[in-house]
């Protein structure tokens, strides 16, 4: 699978440390470890933060050639948090290098001849009105890509017209619960008949989306498809901290998606590594494929690994 991600890149700023992130980062450090070619489209600074976002981005696997190098502007950072439930809170400064990215004519056919399966996006990088509509190009010009929208709402950094627009280019769209319940609040749902079956349901038909996932922390996910909701319960986990593992699940989710596994199978193996990355400090910590699959049950004989890459599974 050929994969092209666009978003922003940035450092994670904890009390104590600072870890290489951005949600687009660690979904493309993930999908790249699955054994897919990930290429990142973003912007750091011409500082040392961004020399070390280049290093590290290339060293997780990440195909760098669209990451570009711009003055004037820092390299993007998050201040990490965590609320009293265990939850990261995330205040990023902008404008940021990533905000300054632009995406040339020439650029454009350079993506267009690498055939992507898929272009992944989120929601922030898309707040700056030229930046979205140069994914718009993008999307215009990648004829037969689909489009994953994962839209990880931060406050201050997103708005519901931007989300819809978002979604009408979208095959897939996940989300987690209180993002769901968030927008169908704003489109006029009485938050005490909420239901995630409905909210997917009328969501998938105004926007014409293949497939909804819904994140559900450690109790796993919702999936809708074809008019039916399946909910798959998570894997216990000690957890580290919860930062990057909604980008892992949705790697993982898309790699068994693309690869037609059974809709189950998928949303399993996106739970599996989800709760190993939350075991871990960091974003993009070290995993194995062995590892997610034992952790999912999944078996040899439904899913073979080559040359650390998972092949198709099926029942």
């Amino acid at each position: 699978m050929r994969i092209l991600s666009i978003g922003e890149i940035l450092w994670d700023v904890f009390p104590d440390r600072e870890l290489l992130g951005g949600a687009p980062l660690n979904f493309s450090a993930n999908a790249a470890r699955l054994g897919n070619w990930v290429a990142l489209i973003s912007a750091v600074g011409d500082d040392d933060r961004g020399r070390r976002a280049r290093e590290g981005a290339g060293t997780l696997g990440v195909d760098t050639r669209f990451l570009q190098t711009v003055t004037g502007q820092p390299t993007g950072v998050a201040r990490v948090t965590t609320s009293p439930e265990g939850e990261p809170r995330f205040e990023i400064p902008r404008p940021a290098a990533f905000d300054a990215f632009n995406l040339s004519s020439e650029a454009l056919l350079s993506l267009k001849t690498l055939e992507p399966d898929w272009l992944y996006f989120g929601t922030l990088f898309q707040t700056d009105a030229q930046v979205e509509q140069m994914t718009r190009s993008l999307v215009e010009s990648l004829h037969g890509t689909r489009c994953f929208y994962d839209l990880n709402l931060r406050p201050g950094s997103w708005n519901l017209p931007l989300v819809e627009r978002l979604c009408r280019l979208a095959s897939i769209v996940k989300l987690n619960e209180s993002e769901a319940q968030t927008l169908a609040t704003l489109t006029g749902v009485d938050p005490n008949s909420f239901s995630l079956e409905n909210f997917c349901a009328d969501w998938a038909s105004r926007y014409k989306i293949e497939s909804i996932c819904v994140t559900l922390g450690a109790a796993g996910c919702l999936v809708y498809e074809n008019e039916t909701a399946l909910t798959v319960p998570g894997f216990p986990t000690s957890v580290e901290d919860t930062v990057g593992a909604g980008d892992a699940f949705a790697a993982a989710f898309l790699h068994g998606y693309h690869a037609k596994w059974p809709l189950l199978r998928t949303a399993r193996f996106a739970n599996a590594l989800g709760s190993i990355v939350a075991s871990r400090p960091g974003a993009t910590p070290k995993w194995s494929i062995d590892e997610c699959l034992q952790l999912a049950s999944i078996s040899p004989e439904t899913a073979s690994v080559a040359n650390g890459k998972i092949e198709g599974a099926h029942v």
